[in-house]
Parts: structure tokens; sequence; C-alpha cells
């Protein structure tokens, strides 16, 4: 799949919120509305932006068009309104909110084509791009699993980036680049851990203690970032069972 446009900029940096993403997205604070929005934006941009690309057939500027305006509608109306948590998750719930507002915009031939360096908000499409071309094109019957898929890659990577954060922030670099080698690269499974310590200039039982605080804090990470992204504890206890398999009370 040919990236046919140079656009998209930096990623975007959205503020979050505590407590229910639902609540705050319907509070009459508007700055704890933008807050919630900013949350979902966050989450949920790319794996949009991937299923518009795929289960809609759309380029790369018309699905960059239609993701922008999605999110714009989506922060000036009340998409939420009607969302009810018993129903479906959260994620389910927008993915019909995408199928049918991508049908009515064709159906009504209505959509304004945005100029090609226009950017309504700072989504970074070229690294969206770039994963794309590394997937395997789902059937269209499997194009749930696929959006469910990508929203948890979503997930994981903004977790990776907040762990990198805070570890550099607290000065725990090595903490940080042995998560890397270990579960992002995966590398260091091939090494044992005295050969590891050897390279990173630590004892062998540091780097046991390193590793093991670096998952522990991303795993907490994961957790606070389900929790800013379900819309009830019970769709947060199924989402954090389905992506790091434990059970939270």
């Amino acid at each position: 799949m040919p990236d046919d446009t140079q656009i998209g900029g930096p990623a975007g940096r959205f503020p979050v919120t505590r407590g229910s993403l639902l609540a705050a997205a319907r509070s009459s604070d508007s700055d704890e509305r933008q807050r919630a929005l900013g949350t979902l934006i966050a989450a949920y941009w790319k794996p949009v932006y991937k299923y518009i690309r795929l289960r809609w057939q759309k380029d790369n500027d018309g699905a960059k068009d239609l993701t922008q305006e999605f999110f714009v509608r989506l922060l000036e109306k009340d998409f939420l309104d009607s969302y009810d948590p018993a129903r479906a998750r959260l994620r389910t719930f927008l993915r019909v909110c995408v199928d049918r507002f991508i049908s009515n915009q064709e159906k009504a031939a209505q959509r304004q084509k945005r100029g090609s360096n226009q950017q309504i908000l700072s989504l970074d499409f070229e690294t969206a791009e770039g994963e794309l071309r590394q997937v395997e094109i789902p059937s269209p019957e499997n194009m749930d699993d696929f959006f469910a898929h990508e929203w948890a890659r979503s997930v994981f990577s903004l977790a990776v980036k907040r762990l990198q954060d805070e570890c550099f922030a607290h000065g725990k670099h090595i903490h940080f680049q042995l998560f890397q080698l270990y579960d992002i690269e995966e590398g260091g499974k091939e090494l044992t851990y005295a050969q590891v310590a050897e390279r990173f200039g630590i004892k062998p039982s540091d780097a046991t203690n390193y590793l093991a605080y670096a998952r522990r804090e991303f795993r907490r990470i994961v957790l606070d970032q389900l929790r800013e992204m379900t819309a009830s504890e019970e769709e947060f206890r199924r989402e954090a069972r389905g992506l790091l398999g434990v059970e939270v009370s």
C-alpha cells in the first residue's frame, strides 16, 4: 500500500484525565470534556485511520481527511451521549460510529475536500501508514478483530512512551533500556542476565531487579490508561483481562 502523500505532523500530545472517561466526556465543564476527548483521540486515532484505509478502501489522503473529520465531529457533537456501556464496549461503539459516519458521508456526498497540507488535529499519519504496510490485510469478516488489535497496539505504544518518559525523568535509563531489550526488541531473551549485566555495566542481580521494576511500572501504566480510556468498571476489567491477562478489582 503506497504512501501517496507526505502529510502528517508530529504525534499529538493530548492531556489525560482521571476517573471515568464517559463521565468526563459528558461533563458540563468544557475543559474536562476536552481532556477526556483528548485521551480518547490519543488512543483511537490510529485504529480509526487504519480501519478506514482497509475497511472502506480509502487512499492515504481520503483516510486522513475522514479521520480528521470524524474526530472533529466527535469534539463538536454529542456522539457519546447515545453510548450505553451495558450494550457494548466503547471501542465497539466508536467503530460503529465510524462506519455510520463514512456511510452517511458517501450517501450524502457532502464531505468537503480539504487542502493537502491542511491539518486540523496534529496526528502522525506517516507513522500510522508505515505501520499499516507491515500488517497483513484482514478479510472483511475479520475487520472487527483488526480494529481491536490496532486499539491494543495503540494502548501499548502509549504505555511504552509514558514508561520511557517516567524512567528518564527519574534517572532510570537502564531500567527502560532493559525493558526495551527484553520485551520490545526481544533480543535480550537470547542473552543471560550475566551477559546483559556486563553489557550495561551492572550486577546480574541489578539486571533482574531493573527489568522487574520496568515490567511492573509498565503494567501499572497500562492499567492507568485503561481506566482513563474505558467507560465503566466492568469494561475496564474486561479490557485488563484481555490485554494483560489479569483480574483487577
